[in-house]
């Protein structure tokens, strides 16, 4: 006998409670730009009727803005071309979230120039209407929230690549402090966002790429010393609020899996098949 239809945020939740729903669940996590040019093939004019007819079962809710102008995530750029700002004044350039531009911190070199450091506060997002952003649907769809939280993308922004890996052989208390510190601030987010709203949110919904077309970005060693504590603080936040938590990673990361479900992450999204696994 065939299953009986679910909603989608029943078929999510059956899928992370690893019962068998009717379909696999989708989801569109495609650019703005993507949703831009499918609109128009599609000659559907809003986000919503896009989602509707590609079958998504998942909708997501945001925290907004609200901190100082100077450091806006799409104004008052300082560098030319810039196009966004991360929250730790990364200024970047290109398709999508495009590619950053300068380095704030590639010049430090000790604990004291990290505390020096302009750090983001965690109150500068306005958490106000996130309840209301995820009653609109009226409990039809998984809501992802809380914040992205690219902690290790953000270290290479501040730092460059070079500096992360060669410091975490040379200065490993500089690179834990570095990674605190952002963490630091996406924790603070994500916890105002649940103390606002957890009710109405599913799953806790983060994303590192810790992998390359080629396999993980460090070795398992490297990433359960310096990244994996980092991402267990932001998986048990989200469990202490009664939510899932579900990692955007892509690359070919396989290697680092068993690390990941040690971790207690309850969901792995974006497994790109063309990567190397092994």
């Amino acid at each position: 006998m065939s299953a009986s239809i679910l909603t989608s945020r029943e078929r999510v939740l059956a899928a992370f409670d690893r019962r068998e729903p009717d379909r696999v669940p989708a989801w569109l996590g495609a650019s703005p730009e993507f949703r831009e040019l499918a609109r128009s093939r599609l000659g559907l004019d809003t986000d919503e009727a896009l989602s509707v007819h590609i079958g998504d079962d998942f909708r997501r809710v945001f925290a907004r803005y609200a901190g100082p102008a100077e450091r806006s995530p799409d104004s008052h750029f300082t560098l030319p071309g810039a196009t966004s700002r991360t929250p730790f004044g990364v200024e970047r350039h290109g398709y999508g979230y495009g590619q950053p531009l300068n380095h704030p911190l590639e010049n430090a070199l000790t604990i004291a120039d990290l505390d020096r450091f302009a750090w983001p506060d965690p109150a500068w997002m306005d958490v106000s209407k996130i309840r209301e952003d995820a009653r609109r649907w009226n409990g039809r769809y998984a809501i992802l929230g809380g914040d992205w939280s690219p902690f290790y993308h953000d270290a290479v922004d501040l730092i460059g690549m070079s500096n992360l890996m060669l410091r975490m052989y040379d200065q490993p208390d500089f690179v834990d402090l570095l990674l605190r510190r952002i963490v630091d601030y996406y924790f603070g987010v994500s916890l105002r966002i649940f103390e606002e709203a957890a009710d109405v949110i599913d799953i806790f919904f983060i994303g590192n790429d810790f992998g390359t077309q080629n396999g993980p970005v460090v070795g398992e060693g490297l990433f359960r010393r310096f990244f994996l504590p980092h991402l267990q603080r932001l998986i048990e936040l989200g469990h202490d609020f009664g939510l899932k938590v579900l990692l955007h990673c892509c690359g070919g990361f396989y290697p680092l899996i068993p690390a990941l479900i040690e971790s207690g992450l309850d969901g792995l999204q974006a497994l790109q098949p063309d990567a190397r696994t092994r």
